[in-house]
């Protein structure tokens, strides 16, 4: 009979550790998240001041965060196919362009929703295991109950009790962590489109520069905070 009410126990010691678990994550994304908000933020103020390519290394060695990180993997880009010997068409150079800063966006992605699956098992999950304890506190009532013979308040109400605490714990484990979920997730959605959208302006920026980067490698080879 004990070893009931040990499992349950246990139920109630792993939710706990998964609320913690979760309001860690969870804690730790939001000031990861605030602080590349401000640098993508300080970023865009000086990318929306520069008229030409060759302004963006010194902007680049100054600042930090994702957006800084694409910017750079552009402007590599840019310096690779000017040191290639093959002609490309301008089309070519927009497309392989393109390409690299989308690569860059996508690896930006990828950090971004690391932890995001653990918020996602503990909020799917935890609703069960806090079940799974109820379950296993009912059963050791019915035990009780038929060991005991009778059905008095004192057999019933302590297992029961316990049942329902494991039940609880598991809602309380869960609701936060799908609230995070999807409050990052929502935010993930909006640094990739904020993405997307410097794409088409890092483009846009090459295109008034004349399309034919000239001047790349000159303020590449002059700036050696870019690596």
């Amino acid at each position: 009979m004990d070893s009931v009410p040990d499992i349950v126990d246990a139920v109630l010691i792993f939710l706990a550790f998964l609320s913690v678990l979760i309001w860690t994550v969870a804690i730790t994304k939001f000031f990861v998240f605030y602080r590349n908000t401000g640098r993508d933020r300080h970023f865009l103020r000086l990318f929306s001041q520069i008229k030409h390519i060759d302004e963006l290394p010194a902007i680049i060695s100054s600042t930090q965060g994702r957006l800084s990180r694409v910017c750079q993997a552009g402007f590599a880009e840019i310096s690779s196919l000017q040191e290639m010997n093959t002609v490309f068409m301008p089309e070519d150079r927009q497309q392989i362009l393109l390409h690299a800063l989308r690569q860059q966006a996508h690896i930006e992605q990828t950090r971004m929703e690391n932890g995001l699956s653990i918020l996602a098992s503990v909020g799917s999950t935890a609703p069960f295991i806090g079940l799974f304890g109820t379950v296993w506190g009912i059963m050791n009532a019915l035990k009780a109950i038929s060991a005991s013979g009778s059905a008095s308040l004192d057999i019933v109400a302590g297992p029961i009790g316990e049942a329902l605490i494991a039940t609880a714990v598991g809602i309380a484990t869960a609701v936060p962590a799908v609230l995070a979920y999807n409050y990052f997730l929502r935010k993930v959605r909006l640094s990739v489109a904020t993405m997307d959208n410097f794409a088409s302006a890092f483009q846009l920026l090459v295109l008034k520069s004349g399309g034919q980067f000239e001047e790349v490698n000159r303020a590449n080879s002059s700036d050696s905070g870019i690596h």
